[in-house]
Protein backbone atom coordinates (compact mmCIF):
# COMPACT_ATOMS: atom_id res chain seq x y z
CA UNK A 1 0.00 0.00 0.00
CA UNK A 2 1.42 3.36 -1.06
CA UNK A 3 1.64 5.98 1.66
CA UNK A 4 -0.53 9.05 1.03
CA UNK A 5 2.20 11.61 1.80
CA UNK A 6 4.75 9.93 -0.47
CA UNK A 7 2.18 9.72 -3.26
CA UNK A 8 1.38 13.43 -2.98
CA UNK A 9 5.12 14.24 -2.88
CA UNK A 10 5.69 12.25 -6.07
CA UNK A 11 2.79 14.02 -7.78
CA UNK A 12 4.13 17.41 -6.68
CA UNK A 13 7.61 16.50 -7.93
CA UNK A 14 6.23 15.54 -11.36
CA UNK A 15 4.20 18.76 -11.55
CA UNK A 16 7.24 20.90 -10.77
CA UNK A 17 9.42 18.88 -13.13
CA UNK A 18 7.03 19.43 -16.05
CA UNK A 19 6.85 23.16 -15.33
CA UNK A 20 10.64 23.53 -14.99
CA UNK A 21 11.24 21.76 -18.30
CA UNK A 22 9.02 24.36 -20.00
CA UNK A 23 10.75 27.27 -18.26
CA UNK A 24 14.34 26.02 -18.61
CA UNK A 25 15.13 24.72 -22.07
CA UNK A 26 18.44 23.05 -21.12
CA UNK A 27 17.22 21.52 -17.84
CA UNK A 28 18.05 17.96 -19.04
CA UNK A 29 21.50 18.93 -20.28
CA UNK A 30 23.98 16.96 -18.15
CA UNK A 31 26.76 19.53 -18.32
CA UNK A 32 24.51 22.44 -17.33
CA UNK A 33 22.78 20.40 -14.61
CA UNK A 34 26.12 19.41 -13.06
CA UNK A 35 27.23 23.05 -12.96
CA UNK A 36 23.96 24.27 -11.48
CA UNK A 37 23.75 21.59 -8.78
CA UNK A 38 27.23 22.32 -7.40
CA UNK A 39 27.76 24.29 -4.21
CA UNK A 40 28.86 27.92 -4.40
CA UNK A 41 32.58 28.61 -4.23
CA UNK A 42 34.87 31.58 -4.71
CA UNK A 43 33.83 35.22 -4.79
CA UNK A 44 30.25 36.42 -5.13
CA UNK A 45 30.89 37.50 -8.70
CA UNK A 46 31.63 33.86 -9.53
CA UNK A 47 28.31 32.44 -8.33
CA UNK A 48 26.06 35.49 -8.77
CA UNK A 49 24.54 34.27 -12.10
CA UNK A 50 23.83 30.84 -10.59
CA UNK A 51 22.18 32.45 -7.56
CA UNK A 52 19.99 34.61 -9.81
CA UNK A 53 18.95 31.50 -11.76
CA UNK A 54 17.80 29.60 -8.65
CA UNK A 55 16.20 32.68 -7.07
CA UNK A 56 14.04 33.39 -10.12
CA UNK A 57 13.19 29.71 -10.60
CA UNK A 58 12.01 29.35 -6.98
CA UNK A 59 9.75 32.39 -7.38
CA UNK A 60 8.33 31.06 -10.67
CA UNK A 61 7.63 27.57 -9.29
CA UNK A 62 5.97 28.99 -6.15
CA UNK A 63 3.81 31.27 -8.29
CA UNK A 64 2.85 28.32 -10.51
CA UNK A 65 1.90 26.21 -7.48
CA UNK A 66 0.04 29.11 -5.85
CA UNK A 67 1.99 28.92 -2.57
CA UNK A 68 3.89 31.59 -0.69
CA UNK A 69 5.29 29.57 2.23
CA UNK A 70 7.14 26.26 2.24
CA UNK A 71 9.72 24.21 4.12
CA UNK A 72 13.28 24.27 2.73
CA UNK A 73 13.42 20.46 2.62
CA UNK A 74 10.42 20.49 0.29
CA UNK A 75 12.24 22.78 -2.15
CA UNK A 76 15.47 20.82 -1.96
CA UNK A 77 14.19 17.23 -2.03
CA UNK A 78 10.88 17.47 -3.92
CA UNK A 79 10.83 20.53 -6.17
CA UNK A 80 14.26 20.21 -7.70
CA UNK A 81 15.26 16.61 -7.05
CA UNK A 82 16.82 15.23 -10.24
CA UNK A 83 17.47 11.51 -10.35
CA UNK A 84 17.68 11.39 -6.57
CA UNK A 85 20.19 14.26 -6.47
CA UNK A 86 19.42 17.63 -4.86
CA UNK A 87 21.12 20.97 -5.60
CA UNK A 88 23.96 21.46 -3.11
CA UNK A 89 23.73 25.24 -3.46
CA UNK A 90 20.09 25.64 -2.36
CA UNK A 91 20.99 26.20 1.30
CA UNK A 92 23.12 29.17 0.33
CA UNK A 93 20.52 30.41 -2.17
CA UNK A 94 17.80 30.50 0.48
CA UNK A 95 20.11 32.23 2.93
CA UNK A 96 21.01 34.90 0.36
CA UNK A 97 17.32 35.40 -0.44
CA UNK A 98 16.66 35.83 3.27
CA UNK A 99 19.44 38.39 3.65
CA UNK A 100 18.07 40.25 0.60
CA UNK A 101 14.59 40.48 2.17
CA UNK A 102 12.94 38.21 -0.42
CA UNK A 103 12.35 35.46 2.13
CA UNK A 104 11.06 35.65 5.70
CA UNK A 105 11.03 33.00 8.37
CA UNK A 106 7.75 32.08 10.00
CA UNK A 107 9.28 33.07 13.32
CA UNK A 108 9.91 36.60 12.01
CA UNK A 109 6.19 37.36 11.72
CA UNK A 110 4.48 39.47 14.34
CA UNK A 111 1.74 37.81 16.36
CA UNK A 112 -1.35 40.00 15.76
CA UNK A 113 -2.95 38.83 19.02
CA UNK A 114 -0.01 40.04 21.12
CA UNK A 115 0.16 43.42 22.78
CA UNK A 116 1.11 46.43 20.71
CA UNK A 117 4.19 47.13 22.83
CA UNK A 118 5.62 43.66 22.24
CA UNK A 119 5.08 44.06 18.50
CA UNK A 120 6.96 47.37 18.46
CA UNK A 121 9.80 45.95 20.59
CA UNK A 122 10.21 42.97 18.27
CA UNK A 123 10.29 45.21 15.20
CA UNK A 124 12.94 47.44 16.79
CA UNK A 125 15.10 44.40 17.54
CA UNK A 126 14.86 43.27 13.93
CA UNK A 127 15.58 46.71 12.46
CA UNK A 128 18.58 47.42 14.68
CA UNK A 129 20.02 43.97 14.05
CA UNK A 130 20.27 43.06 17.72
CA UNK A 131 19.40 39.43 17.04
CA UNK A 132 22.14 37.07 15.94
CA UNK A 133 22.81 36.50 12.25
CA UNK A 134 21.43 33.35 10.67
CA UNK A 135 23.45 30.52 9.18
CA UNK A 136 22.63 28.02 6.46
CA UNK A 137 21.69 25.51 9.15
CA UNK A 138 19.23 27.97 10.75
CA UNK A 139 17.54 28.79 7.47
CA UNK A 140 16.82 25.10 6.78
CA UNK A 141 15.03 24.48 10.09
CA UNK A 142 12.07 26.86 9.86
CA UNK A 143 9.24 27.36 7.38
CA UNK A 144 10.02 30.12 4.90
CA UNK A 145 7.79 32.77 3.33
CA UNK A 146 8.27 34.39 -0.07
CA UNK A 147 7.56 38.04 0.68
CA UNK A 148 6.69 39.15 -2.91
CA UNK A 149 4.07 36.41 -3.25
CA UNK A 150 2.76 37.07 0.26
CA UNK A 151 2.25 40.75 -0.62
CA UNK A 152 0.31 39.83 -3.76
CA UNK A 153 -1.91 37.35 -1.90
CA UNK A 154 -2.54 39.82 0.95
CA UNK A 155 -3.57 42.51 -1.54
CA UNK A 156 -6.01 40.06 -3.17
CA UNK A 157 -7.56 39.23 0.21
CA UNK A 158 -8.02 42.93 1.10
CA UNK A 159 -9.54 43.59 -2.34
CA UNK A 160 -12.00 40.71 -1.97
CA UNK A 161 -13.11 41.94 1.45
CA UNK A 162 -13.38 45.57 0.31
CA UNK A 163 -15.53 44.66 -2.71
CA UNK A 164 -18.25 43.37 -0.36
CA UNK A 165 -18.19 46.44 1.92
CA UNK A 166 -18.58 50.11 0.98
CA UNK A 167 -17.44 51.70 4.26
CA UNK A 168 -13.88 52.87 4.99
CA UNK A 169 -13.33 49.88 7.27
CA UNK A 170 -15.16 46.63 7.86
CA UNK A 171 -15.21 43.78 10.36
CA UNK A 172 -15.47 40.11 9.43
CA UNK A 173 -15.21 36.92 11.45
CA UNK A 174 -12.02 34.92 11.56
CA UNK A 175 -13.80 32.00 9.92
CA UNK A 176 -14.66 34.11 6.88
CA UNK A 177 -11.14 35.54 6.79
CA UNK A 178 -9.75 31.99 6.70
CA UNK A 179 -12.12 31.06 3.86
CA UNK A 180 -11.02 34.07 1.82
CA UNK A 181 -7.32 33.44 2.57
CA UNK A 182 -7.49 29.78 1.58
CA UNK A 183 -6.83 28.04 4.90
CA UNK A 184 -5.75 28.45 8.50
CA UNK A 185 -2.00 28.65 7.86
CA UNK A 186 -2.47 31.05 4.97
CA UNK A 187 -4.81 33.22 7.05
CA UNK A 188 -2.37 33.34 9.96
CA UNK A 189 0.50 34.40 7.70
CA UNK A 190 -1.55 37.01 5.82
CA UNK A 191 -3.00 38.40 9.05
CA UNK A 192 0.48 38.83 10.54
CA UNK A 193 1.74 40.60 7.43
CA UNK A 194 -1.26 42.93 7.17
CA UNK A 195 -1.08 43.68 10.90
CA UNK A 196 2.52 44.75 10.49
CA UNK A 197 1.47 46.95 7.56
CA UNK A 198 -1.30 48.50 9.72
CA UNK A 199 -3.98 47.35 7.28
CA UNK A 200 -5.86 45.10 9.72
CA UNK A 201 -6.37 44.71 13.45
CA UNK A 202 -7.21 41.55 15.33
CA UNK A 203 -10.32 41.50 17.55
CA UNK A 204 -11.35 38.95 20.14
CA UNK A 205 -14.27 38.63 22.55
CA UNK A 206 -13.83 36.09 25.33
CA UNK A 207 -16.40 37.05 27.96
CA UNK A 208 -19.33 34.65 27.59
CA UNK A 209 -18.44 33.22 24.20
CA UNK A 210 -15.11 33.22 22.36
CA UNK A 211 -15.30 35.23 19.13
CA UNK A 212 -12.48 36.18 16.77
CA UNK A 213 -12.61 38.81 14.09
CA UNK A 214 -10.55 41.11 11.88
CA UNK A 215 -10.99 44.82 11.24
CA UNK A 216 -9.84 45.63 7.71
CA UNK A 217 -9.15 49.02 6.15
CA UNK A 218 -10.92 49.32 2.79
CA UNK A 219 -8.88 52.38 1.76
CA UNK A 220 -5.20 53.14 1.30
CA UNK A 221 -5.02 54.55 4.81
CA UNK A 222 -4.08 52.58 7.91
CA UNK A 223 -6.88 50.88 9.82
CA UNK A 224 -8.39 52.96 12.61
CA UNK A 225 -8.08 52.07 16.29
CA UNK A 226 -10.42 49.55 17.89
CA UNK A 227 -13.52 51.04 19.57
CA UNK A 228 -16.29 49.60 21.70
CA UNK A 229 -18.60 49.78 18.68
CA UNK A 230 -16.22 47.46 16.79
CA UNK A 231 -16.72 44.77 19.43
CA UNK A 232 -20.50 45.17 19.15
CA UNK A 233 -20.27 44.87 15.38
CA UNK A 234 -18.10 41.76 15.74
CA UNK A 235 -20.78 40.22 17.96
CA UNK A 236 -23.44 40.99 15.35
CA UNK A 237 -21.30 39.72 12.48
CA UNK A 238 -20.58 36.51 14.39
CA UNK A 239 -24.32 36.14 14.98
CA UNK A 240 -24.97 36.47 11.24
CA UNK A 241 -22.28 33.88 10.55
CA UNK A 242 -23.81 31.38 12.99
CA UNK A 243 -27.32 31.96 11.70
CA UNK A 244 -26.19 31.35 8.14
CA UNK A 245 -24.56 28.09 9.18
CA UNK A 246 -27.71 27.09 11.06
CA UNK A 247 -29.82 27.93 8.03
CA UNK A 248 -27.65 25.70 5.84
CA UNK A 249 -28.08 22.84 8.34
CA UNK A 250 -31.86 23.31 8.37
CA UNK A 251 -31.98 23.28 4.57
CA UNK A 252 -30.05 20.02 4.43
CA UNK A 253 -32.37 18.50 7.04
CA UNK A 254 -35.42 19.64 5.07
CA UNK A 255 -34.09 18.12 1.86
CA UNK A 256 -33.26 14.82 3.58
CA UNK A 257 -36.70 14.57 5.23
CA UNK A 258 -38.41 15.33 1.94
CA UNK A 259 -36.47 12.58 0.12
CA UNK A 260 -37.28 10.09 2.91
CA UNK A 261 -40.96 11.02 2.74
CA UNK A 262 -41.04 10.38 -1.00
CA UNK A 263 -39.21 7.07 -0.59
CA UNK A 264 -41.65 5.98 2.14
CA UNK A 265 -44.63 6.77 -0.05
CA UNK A 266 -43.16 4.82 -2.95
CA UNK A 267 -42.62 1.82 -0.66
CA UNK A 268 -46.18 2.06 0.67
CA UNK A 269 -45.24 2.92 4.27
CA UNK A 270 -47.82 5.56 5.17
CA UNK A 271 -46.80 6.01 8.82
CA UNK A 272 -43.16 6.58 7.93
CA UNK A 273 -44.20 9.04 5.23
CA UNK A 274 -46.28 11.01 7.72
CA UNK A 275 -43.37 11.06 10.17
CA UNK A 276 -40.97 12.44 7.58
CA UNK A 277 -43.62 14.86 6.35
CA UNK A 278 -43.90 16.20 9.88
CA UNK A 279 -40.12 16.68 9.95
CA UNK A 280 -40.37 18.57 6.65
CA UNK A 281 -42.99 20.85 8.18
CA UNK A 282 -40.93 21.47 11.32
CA UNK A 283 -37.82 22.19 9.26
CA UNK A 284 -39.78 24.70 7.18
CA UNK A 285 -40.97 26.52 10.31
CA UNK A 286 -37.45 26.55 11.77
CA UNK A 287 -36.15 27.96 8.52
CA UNK A 288 -38.69 30.77 8.62
CA UNK A 289 -37.75 31.69 12.21
CA UNK A 290 -34.04 31.57 11.47
CA UNK A 291 -34.45 33.67 8.32
CA UNK A 292 -36.52 36.24 10.20
CA UNK A 293 -33.88 36.58 12.92
CA UNK A 294 -31.11 36.78 10.32
CA UNK A 295 -32.91 39.62 8.55
CA UNK A 296 -33.25 41.52 11.84
CA UNK A 297 -29.54 41.25 12.62
CA UNK A 298 -28.58 42.31 9.09
CA UNK A 299 -30.94 45.28 9.43
CA UNK A 300 -29.07 46.42 12.54
CA UNK A 301 -25.74 46.09 10.72
CA UNK A 302 -27.07 48.18 7.82
CA UNK A 303 -28.23 50.84 10.25
CA UNK A 304 -24.76 50.99 11.80
CA UNK A 305 -23.13 51.27 8.35
CA UNK A 306 -25.55 54.05 7.36
CA UNK A 307 -24.76 55.91 10.58
CA UNK A 308 -21.04 55.65 9.86
CA UNK A 309 -21.58 56.96 6.34
CA UNK A 310 -23.61 59.92 7.64
CA UNK A 311 -20.85 60.66 10.12
CA UNK A 312 -18.27 60.76 7.32
CA UNK A 313 -20.43 63.17 5.30
CA UNK A 314 -20.87 65.43 8.32
CA UNK A 315 -17.13 65.46 8.96
CA UNK A 316 -16.48 66.35 5.31
CA UNK A 317 -18.92 69.27 5.50
CA UNK A 318 -17.27 70.52 8.68
CA UNK A 319 -13.81 70.29 7.09
CA UNK A 320 -15.06 72.22 4.07
CA UNK A 321 -16.59 74.94 6.22
CA UNK A 322 -13.40 75.23 8.27
CA UNK A 323 -11.30 75.48 5.10
CA UNK A 324 -13.53 78.29 3.80
CA UNK A 325 -13.07 80.24 7.02
CA UNK A 326 -9.32 79.69 7.22
CA UNK A 327 -8.75 80.73 3.60
CA UNK A 328 -11.21 83.66 3.89
CA UNK A 329 -13.22 82.62 0.86
CA UNK A 330 -16.29 84.77 0.27
CA UNK A 331 -19.80 83.41 -0.19
CA UNK A 332 -19.97 84.93 -3.69
CA UNK A 333 -16.85 83.02 -4.75
CA UNK A 334 -18.26 79.75 -3.45
CA UNK A 335 -21.54 80.38 -5.34
CA UNK A 336 -19.57 81.18 -8.49
CA UNK A 337 -17.64 77.88 -8.29
CA UNK A 338 -20.85 75.94 -7.68
CA UNK A 339 -22.47 77.64 -10.70
CA UNK A 340 -19.47 76.71 -12.87
CA UNK A 341 -19.74 73.12 -11.71
CA UNK A 342 -23.46 73.05 -12.46
CA UNK A 343 -22.88 74.50 -15.94
CA UNK A 344 -20.29 71.82 -16.64
CA UNK A 345 -22.74 69.10 -15.59
CA UNK A 346 -25.46 70.57 -17.81
CA UNK A 347 -23.07 70.73 -20.77
CA UNK A 348 -22.10 67.09 -20.27
CA UNK A 349 -25.77 66.10 -20.17
CA UNK A 350 -26.40 67.96 -23.46
CA UNK A 351 -23.51 66.11 -25.09
CA UNK A 352 -24.81 62.76 -23.84
CA UNK A 353 -28.33 63.52 -25.09
CA UNK A 354 -26.99 64.54 -28.48
CA UNK A 355 -25.03 61.32 -28.80
CA UNK A 356 -28.01 59.20 -27.76
CA UNK A 357 -30.36 60.96 -30.22
CA UNK A 358 -28.01 60.35 -33.17
CA UNK A 359 -29.03 57.24 -35.11
CA UNK A 360 -26.24 54.83 -35.96
CA UNK A 361 -28.29 52.99 -38.58
CA UNK A 362 -29.43 55.80 -40.87
CA UNK A 363 -29.32 53.62 -43.97
CA UNK A 364 -32.07 51.21 -42.82
CA UNK A 365 -35.73 51.89 -43.59
CA UNK A 366 -38.49 51.34 -41.04
CA UNK A 367 -40.22 48.90 -43.40
CA UNK A 368 -37.11 46.72 -43.56
CA UNK A 369 -36.88 46.71 -39.80
CA UNK A 370 -40.55 45.75 -39.48
CA UNK A 371 -40.20 42.86 -41.93
CA UNK A 372 -37.10 41.56 -40.17
CA UNK A 373 -38.86 41.77 -36.80
CA UNK A 374 -41.86 39.79 -38.10
CA UNK A 375 -39.57 37.13 -39.58
CA UNK A 376 -37.70 36.72 -36.29
CA UNK A 377 -40.98 36.61 -34.40
CA UNK A 378 -42.22 33.77 -36.60
CA UNK A 379 -38.96 31.84 -36.13
CA UNK A 380 -39.05 32.24 -32.36
CA UNK A 381 -42.70 31.18 -32.23
CA UNK A 382 -42.04 28.12 -34.38
CA UNK A 383 -39.00 27.12 -32.34
CA UNK A 384 -40.87 27.57 -29.05
CA UNK A 385 -43.74 25.40 -30.31
CA UNK A 386 -41.34 22.62 -31.31
CA UNK A 387 -39.55 22.75 -27.98
CA UNK A 388 -42.80 22.70 -26.01
CA UNK A 389 -44.19 19.84 -28.08
CA UNK A 390 -41.06 17.74 -27.67
CA UNK A 391 -40.88 18.48 -23.95
CA UNK A 392 -44.51 17.54 -23.43
CA UNK A 393 -44.03 14.36 -25.41
CA UNK A 394 -41.01 13.31 -23.39
CA UNK A 395 -42.71 14.07 -20.09
CA UNK A 396 -45.84 12.21 -21.10
CA UNK A 397 -43.78 9.23 -22.21
CA UNK A 398 -41.82 9.15 -18.97
CA UNK A 399 -44.78 9.74 -16.66
CA UNK A 400 -46.10 6.63 -14.96
CA UNK A 401 -49.30 6.03 -13.03
CA UNK A 402 -47.24 5.07 -9.97
CA UNK A 403 -45.37 8.42 -9.92
CA UNK A 404 -48.64 10.36 -10.25
CA UNK A 405 -50.17 8.32 -7.46
CA UNK A 406 -47.08 8.91 -5.27
CA UNK A 407 -47.28 12.68 -5.77
CA UNK A 408 -50.99 12.67 -4.96
CA UNK A 409 -50.40 10.63 -1.81
CA UNK A 410 -47.63 12.96 -0.60
CA UNK A 411 -49.77 16.02 -1.28
CA UNK A 412 -52.71 14.43 0.55
CA UNK A 413 -50.49 13.46 3.49
CA UNK A 414 -49.09 16.97 3.82
CA UNK A 415 -52.54 18.56 3.61
CA UNK A 416 -54.04 16.21 6.23
CA UNK A 417 -51.08 16.55 8.58
CA UNK A 418 -52.11 18.72 11.54
CA UNK A 419 -49.35 20.19 13.67
CA UNK A 420 -50.06 22.16 16.80
CA UNK A 421 -47.37 24.65 17.56
CA UNK A 422 -47.25 27.49 20.01
CA UNK A 423 -47.52 30.76 18.16
CA UNK A 424 -44.75 33.04 19.36
CA UNK A 425 -45.68 36.52 20.33
CA UNK A 426 -44.71 39.18 17.82
CA UNK A 427 -41.37 40.70 18.65
CA UNK A 428 -41.18 44.48 18.67
CA UNK A 429 -37.66 45.78 18.41
CA UNK A 430 -37.17 49.31 19.68
CA UNK A 431 -34.79 51.16 17.31
CA UNK A 432 -32.81 52.51 20.29
CA UNK A 433 -32.34 48.98 21.78
CA UNK A 434 -31.81 46.84 18.68
CA UNK A 435 -28.10 46.35 19.18
CA UNK A 436 -28.46 45.73 22.93
CA UNK A 437 -31.20 43.06 22.68
CA UNK A 438 -29.98 41.13 19.63
CA UNK A 439 -27.92 38.59 21.65
CA UNK A 440 -30.89 37.77 23.93
CA UNK A 441 -33.14 37.38 20.87
CA UNK A 442 -30.68 34.93 19.34
CA UNK A 443 -30.64 32.72 22.42
CA UNK A 444 -34.44 32.73 22.76
CA UNK A 445 -35.03 32.08 19.06
CA UNK A 446 -32.44 29.30 18.87
CA UNK A 447 -33.89 27.37 21.85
Amino acid sequence: MVDGSSSSSSMLSRTVEEFVRKEVADWDDEVMATARFKAFSGQRSDWEPKYAFWRDLILKVATHLGVFFFHPSEVKNIWFSRGGLSPLCLDRVLLEMYNAGIILRMGDLVDPSSARFSQIFRRVVQVMGLSRSLTQVDIMEDHLILLPLLQVKAAEVVKTISENHWTSSCIITMRKFKDISGGSKEASTILSHLSECRKVQYLVISKREFMEGVKVSSTQEAVSSITSLDYDVLHLVSTVDKLQQQLETINRRWETSRELALASLKSGSRNAALKHAREVKLASESREKCTSLLNRVEEVLRAIADAESSKKVTEAIQIGARAIKENRISVEEVQLRLQELEDSIDLQKQVDNALESTSLFTGIDDADVEDEYKRLEMEVGSHSSQVCSSAVGVNCAKAKPEDQKTSEQLSDALSKLSLVEDTPEPVTLDPMKRTRNISNDLQLEST
